[in-house]
């Protein structure tokens, strides 16, 4: 707990009760790959329900009967799996799903109000996904928060200590919260997750995101004063200035105690282009760190794979670090992260 106002925001590598994921579906954005798609889900589902509960959300009973016997097929622990059927626009529910908390009094799961990055999208049912998720039971009966402040879980990044590392680009975006200033924004979020400082980064984006610059791409927390960062090695790329400027930021940044941190640079894969032959956002940032595990995003480059693969695992040294394909993910401009969200070790214990 913080000691400003008992609030606890767990880190990623905390102990996890459970991962809840969303099933593409055949009339969603994934349908020109979906049977690569599925492929990596099934992979992640896998490697998720070998140490913990995985929740899988279905548009519908069609879908899930179809999830059901594909997981069945896998010879998935049926224990592990939890299938409920409810409607979302899009599978991101790293942007959707509640945050939880732990607070002095009681577990409580925090809805923020989700608007599609900006209205960028159609989203009805994903702004509804956590209130759903909530009444179905299926998270326990831990009170839920309905907070009427736009942030998405893809733009948080805590140490489990009471930083959080974010970017100005997205939560000071006038899309998001237009009528709040940084340090409106800034109170608010200490308020809500038991913050004590709020660390900034004004440059780094990858090229094709449509989330205005989500920390999870970018530059992540690891144990013992460490940050994973996307660096580029290559100066013609376009996104070398942008991404050199954010690893002059994160070498400012300081540590509680006032020590820089310990900084894992990420290369940044070959680019993967979209049919229309736009840049997508691929990086290595967005892994999910899950029970006893990492899962890193692979995008067909062997070198680059390779590298990232090996400084993840050095700072997860008590996790096996299991590559992911992640080109079919990233066709529709997220990862591994994005389409996950864990709940800590406290979340289920009523479920």
């Amino acid at each position: 707990m913080t000691a400003s106002n008992s609030v606890f925001f767990p880190p990623e590598w905390a102990h996890q009760s459970a991962v809840l994921l969303a099933w593409p579906y055949a009339e969603g954005a994934f349908t020109p790959w979906l049977a690569d798609v599925e492929q990596t889900y099934l992979l992640i589902a896998i490697e998720i329900s070998q140490r913990q509960k995985l929740i899988v959300a279905c548009h519908n009973e069609t879908l899930r009967q179809h999830v059901e016997h594909l997981l069945n097929e896998h010879g998935m622990q049926a224990d592990r799996i939890a299938l409920i059927v409810l409607p979302y626009n899009d599978v991101w529910v790293r942007d959707t799903a509640p945050i939880t908390i732990d607070t002095a009094d009681s577990v409580r799961l925090l809805n923020f109000r989700f608007n599609a990055w900006g209205d960028k999208y159609e989203h009805a049912d994903d702004a509804m996904l956590a209130t759903r998720l909530h009444a179905s039971g299926i998270l326990g009966h831990h009170p839920i928060q309905h907070i009427d402040f736009v942030l998405e879980g893809g733009s948080l990044e805590t140490d489990g200590a009471g930083t959080l590392l974010t970017t100005t680009r997205c939560l000071l975006n006038p899309n998001r919260n237009p009528a709040l200033d940084q340090t409106q924004i800034e109170q608010r979020l200490k308020n809500y997750l038991g913050l004590n400082r709020i660390l900034w980064l004004q440059h780094g984006y990858a090229e094709g995101d449509d989330t205005d610059a989500h920390i999870d791409t970018l530059a992540r927390f690891a144990p013992n004063d460490t940050i994973l960062y996307t660096a580029c090695d290559r100066p013609n790329d376009p996104l070398h200035a942008e991404l050199n400027a954010m690893e002059a930021e994160l070498l400012a940044l300081r540590t509680v105690d006032n020590r820089p941190y310990h900084l894992v640079a990420l290369p940044i894969p070959g680019i993967i282009s979209s049919e229309d032959g736009d840049r997508l956002p691929a990086t290595y940032a967005n892994f999910l760190i899950i029970n006893g595990a990492v899962l890193v995003p692979s995008y067909d480059d062997a070198a680059a794979d390779k590298v990232a693969l090996e400084r993840i695992a050095a700072c997860f040294p008590d996790r096996e670090t299991i590559p992911i394909p992640a080109t079919p993910l990233i066709r529709q401009y997220g990862s591994i992260h994005c389409m996950t969200m864990q709940f800590p070790d406290f979340q289920l214990d009523d479920a």
